[in-house]
């Protein structure tokens, strides 16, 4: 019995240094993967700026930082309101071509610029660049706004575009009236500034965004489908440089959201026979349509952290994250289900992590039909799907790819306190879903500082955009057309420019 006891102890003691040796392992790999990462270099380097015609440097006088904050009030009191795809201010979409036009004079003479209307109300313009050989680029925005109504709004009226404590408040202001009289107004700077753009580009304004993009951004794709065009990249709205909202990192991120996501509308039904209310049956349509809603709310769809593009945000931020949270980021490979518990926890980010699901819509490819039948299970509830489109294909993102050289240079160049510069995914929707026939380098990014109180204000109540915001936002596209200038990436070198 001692010689059992004694060899028991044996392999006990072998499989406690067997596991300790394990644990050990375990923790130099760790350890070892944590401090051995390095950030991406945000600007890569500065690239030689000789094939550039005369650069310009923005330096908006006083006068013209009054003009930006005057025309960008004038956009927004515009009430140019989509309801559904067949009620929208079609009254307000008509003033704006007279608007901008006065807006910007330099933008509607310049010789080399062509303004079209496309669907009535959507704007194309072609600007063509001294250099025909250089593929063109594209910028987007929208013209139309979601409603609002003035309960619970800090100032008297959603479109009064007031200024206040150095904000203007109103509809469109970040969603997205700042991006149309961005792009529109650094152009019309550099005309006046005698700057020719080296590469051509087109900008594209859809008046029907907000309702799916039907008659204005996809009439201009289809427009520019007939001549053959195909982008080098395309920027659209979509994230922000996010400062203070991600937990354990100290400076501003800007976050570029490489694809996004799909998108179902259906229509749940339930049909039972009629009686009257004074004896109503067991079970009521309204009941059983009712309690399969409740089923949808408590069994979530699948928490997928992990299998998509959003891993890259979490892999690239990871040197930039605090002790001990730089340790979990730097090891998703082991750590991945505890960050996705965690993300789960705010709608914020749970839509990063999950196919999200409301009464009116669920967000998703069309294959999640298949987990909402199992989910409800009721051959009485009858599931019609209105409309669909799955995810948008991932673009591109290493340093080798010109758009995302450009968009970290450009950052560099006008918020210097950004400390990363991060892929990421659009939760909602955007014109760009359009426009994958052109490019396959679709980019969403909307180039202003966003704060933790700002979320709720996207679609909501007291949407506002600082003014020395909005000018950061004009000085970024000013530069990136300047940025975008450049005839060809240059080679890899150790020269690095980094923050």
């Amino acid at each position: 019995m001692a010689a059992f006891s004694s060899r028991v102890r044996g392999v006990l003691w072998v499989a406690f240094l067997g596991l300790c040796g394990a644990v050990l392992t375990l923790l130099i790999v760790v350890l070892a993967r944590t401090y051995s990462i390095q950030p991406p270099a945000l600007a890569l380097r500065l690239w030689p700026r000789r094939d550039q015609q005369r650069r310009v440097e923005s330096a908006f006088s006083a006068q013209e930082r009054r003009e930006l904050k005057k025309v960008l009030q004038g956009a927004v009191r515009m009430q140019t309101v989509s309801f559904s795809p067949n009620d929208q201010n079609t009254t307000a979409l008509a003033e704006f071509e007279p608007y901008i036009r006065k807006a910007f004079p330099a933008v509607f003479s310049a010789t080399f610029i062509e303004h079209e209307i496309i669907g009535e109300y959507s704007h194309l313009f072609t600007v063509q660049g001294t250099n025909p050989q250089l593929q063109p680029y594209m910028l987007i925005a929208h013209i139309d706004v979601v409603p609002a109504s003035p309960d619970g709004w800090d100032v008297s009226d959603p479109f009064s575009a007031e200024e206040r404590d150095g904000f203007i408040y109103g509809r469109g202001t970040l969603d997205n009236k700042n991006s149309v009289m961005g792009i529109l107004h650094a152009l019309e700077f550099l005309l006046r500034r005698n700057y020719r753009p080296h590469r051509s580009f087109y900008i594209g304004l859809g008046h029907d965004e907000e309702v799916g993009g039907q008659k204005g951004a996809m009439k201009i794709v289809a427009e520019l489908e007939s001549r053959g065009v195909q982008l080098s990249f395309l920027l659209d709205e979509g994230s922000f440089i996010f400062d203070g909202i991600m937990t354990g990192i100290d400076k501003p991120v800007a976050t570029i959201a490489i694809t996004e996501k799909g998108a179902i509308t259906a229509n749940l039904t339930v049909t039972l026979e009629p009686g009257h209310s004074s004896a109503p049956p067991k079970r009521t349509s309204i009941g059983i349509l009712s309690e399969a809603l409740a089923r949808l709310e408590q069994h979530p769809m699948p928490n997928l952290f992990g299998h998509g593009p959003e891993i890259l945000m979490f892999e690239q931020l990871a040197p930039d994250f605090r002790f001990p949270l730089n340790i979990i980021m730097s090891n998703l490979w082991l750590f991945g289900p505890l960050v996705g518990r965690f993300l789960e926890q705010t709608p914020s980010t749970n839509a990063l992590v999950r196919t999200t699901t409301a009464i009116t819509m669920f967000h998703a490819g069309i294959k999640v039909l298949d987990i909402v039948n199992k989910t409800i299970d009721d051959k009485r509830v009858k599931i019609e799907v209105e409309s669909a489109f799955d995810p948008l294909p991932v673009s591109p993102w290493d340093d080798r790819t010109f758009g995302v050289q450009v968009f970290r240079l450009t950052i560099l160049d006008v918020f210097p306190d950004v400390g990363s510069v991060v892929p990421g995914i659009c939760v909602g929707n955007t014109d760009s879903r359009h426009y994958g026939n052109l490019t396959n380098a679709i980019y969403r990014f909307n180039p202003v500082i966003f704060k933790s109180d700002d979320l709720p204000r996207f679609h909501g109540l007291n949407e506002r955009i600082s003014i020395e915001g909005y000018e950061k936002q004009v000085e970024f596209i000013f530069q990136l057309i300047q940025n975008s200038d450049i005839s060809q990436l240059t080679e890899s070198h150790v020269d690095f420019h980094e923050l």
